[in-house]
């Protein structure tokens, strides 16, 4: 089966982060990606606030989540 695009740019390494999904070679975590497009912020804004990283980069995050939400098993919770 081949790798995933995106796993050329996103690490998961236990002694960096706590583990948390990152762009390889910095600390920006995925969900810090996600979340701040999410809240409005554009890709432009994410690169000025973090120089070294790269618009490949921020699609790679997206792809990243799109596929943990496509694999995992997500239970409805009760209001």
């Amino acid at each position: 089966m081949p790798e995933p695009d995106w796993a050329e740019r996103i690490v998961v390494d236990p002694a960096r982060m706590g583990g948390e999904p990152c762009i390889r070679g910095t600390r920006i975590p995925v969900a810090l990606i996600v979340g701040s497009l999410a809240d409005g912020d554009t890709p432009q804004d994410l690169q000025n606030a973090y120089p070294q990283l790269k618009k490949e980069d921020i699609r790679a995050a997206l792809r990243y989540a799109a596929e943990c939400i496509r694999t995992s098993y997500v239970v409805p919770l009760a209001r």
